[in-house]
């Protein structure tokens, strides 16, 4: 299908359809189906969306996301169709298309991305799934060692992200980080305050999360706030 969408205006509709059926559907009138779905015509009959977005707009948004956030398909019984976010829910969802990881050799190395602003916080607190329902990770390269268990349970949804709800409190606790290390660079990071560098040892922690690296997450969001402040900034100086 084609679509006359402008990247910019694609990237809108994206970051629309995210909210909507991740978090929102409830404050916009919705209940989710389930799998997390919502039937696109009644989506674009939103304001938002209403005689702007079309179905093939839509399809489009759905085949090239880089990320594949989205699900989209035809109700085999309303012949209608629905789409759905594939991860990333903060609203409880029914029947979510999650495989249970089951086999620790299948993802030898889980990646969870941060900010250094952060890692104070993570390093005594472990990291939390905050208000969403899951931790998520993408898987990194294979090790020779180590096992994804210590009483923790993780996921894979239907675009290959690693999930984990974390321990009953919502936290995975530092000690099943293996190391941490600067995405850039490569070099092990410390614990805040300490000389002890933040590098596992296998025998140590075989139980735990055995290969979680934090590097950086969500660099697009980031380099979407830079350039709103950079288009802010010359705002300011052409008035």
């Amino acid at each position: 299908m084609a679509s006359g969408l402008r990247p910019v205006d694609a990237v809108k509709i994206s970051k629309a359809l995210s909210y909507t059926l991740r978090h929102g559907a409830e404050k916009e009138g919705f209940t989710l189906l389930p799998g997390g779905y919502l039937y696109l015509d009644d989506i674009l009959q939103k304001k938002r969306f209403h005689m702007v977005v079309t179905v093939e707009d839509i399809q489009a948004i759905v085949d090239t996301n880089d990320k594949q956030r989205f699900t989209m398909i035809l109700d085999e019984e309303t012949q209608r169709l629905k789409i759905c976010a594939n991860q990333g829910h903060s609203l409880q969802v029914d029947d979510l298309d999650l495989r249970p990881v089951e086999n620790g050799d299948d993802f030898r190395v889980v990646v969870h991305g941060t900010y250094y602003k952060y890692w104070k916080f993570i390093a005594h607190e472990g990291l939390k799934r905050m208000n969403r329902n899951h931790i998520h990770f993408a898987a990194g390269l294979p090790s020779e060692d180590g096992v994804i268990s210590g009483g923790l349970k993780f996921f894979i949804s239907s675009n290959n992200v690693i999930l984990s709800p974390g321990n009953e409190s919502g936290i995975i606790d530092p000690q099943f980080f293996e190391k941490v290390v600067d995405r850039k660079s490569g070099r092990k990071l410390q614990y805040p305050g300490s000389d002890e560098v933040l590098e596992g040892d296998s025998g140590e922690i075989a139980s735990g999360v055995q290969s979680m690296v934090v590097t950086a997450d969500n660099i697009d969001d980031e380099f979407q706030k830079k350039s709103r402040r950079k288009k802010k900034n010359k705002k300011g100086l052409d008035s």
